[in-house]
């Protein structure tokens, strides 16, 4: 390919609307997946950070186990799920972008709640001596900690934005790469692929990895943010 024939692709495929139509899906999908896994996330990470229980240890090591779970697993488990002969088919959501938040969430949200977990313990031991004279309750503890945790936390948040991104498998299988509706950049990819168009599949993978490159910036000032705060 040559680099004019590159640079044309390169401008036109962003005003490609069959391009932009799949950017805003895949962007949508993983967002809300995100928000909603954050926070859970936060809530459950802080809930095993502050309180000793029975099982708490064996939650973590389930939770943290979950992280390494096949996504086309997941994917398989929402599909008998949502079929029409599965529990809740009667929903109809299988094959819709609700069905591919679902998959991603699973997804995500075991890595949010190990990463913010381990975050969260440093920071409480440091502050735990001023919670307990203070007398705090478990909001105040809660709030003191995701604060003082912040810049950490956004890394992990931001962690978790760029796996939810990257997901092929489940979507796949839960969304089912149907035109307009639930075909998301990277199953694009696969499907122009295998079509042979090599042009279309190049420019969502340049795309694709434009948005890593920013995200990968992003983790970076908030790095230095937090090597500031602390001087």
């Amino acid at each position: 390919m040559q680099t004019s024939e590159l640079l044309k692709m390169m401008s036109d495929m962003f005003f490609d609307p069959y391009i932009i139509d799949i950017i805003l899906l895949s962007l949508g999908v993983s967002l809300v997946a995100l928000l909603t896994s954050v926070i859970f996330s936060l809530i459950t990470a802080s809930i095993l950070t502050i309180y000793n229980f029975f099982g708490k240890n064996t939650l973590t090591i389930i939770i943290n186990s979950l992280m390494s779970i096949p996504p086309v697993a997941v994917g398989l488990f929402f599909y008998i799920l949502l079929s029409q002969s599965g529990p809740l088919g009667h929903l109809n959501l299988l094959y819709s972008p609700t069905a591919m938040v679902l998959a991603q969430f699973v997804i995500v949200t075991p890595i949010i709640i190990t990463l913010s977990k381990d975050t969260l313990d440093q920071t409480y031991d440091r502050l735990h001596d001023y919670l307990f004279i203070l007398k705090s309750g478990f909001i105040l503890k809660m709030k003191t900690i995701l604060w003082e945790s912040r810049y950490s936390l956004m890394i992990n948040v931001l962690t978790g934005l760029s796996r939810a991104l990257s997901e092929v498998g489940a979507v796949i299988i839960v969304g089912g790469n149907i035109d307009y509706m639930t075909r998301v950049m990277t199953t694009s990819i696969v499907l122009e692929t295998s079509r042979g168009d090599i042009q279309r599949a190049v420019s969502l993978g340049i795309i694709l990895i434009l948005i890593a490159l920013l995200i990968n910036i992003m983790l970076n000032l908030v790095k230095r943010l937090e090597i500031r705060a602390h001087g």
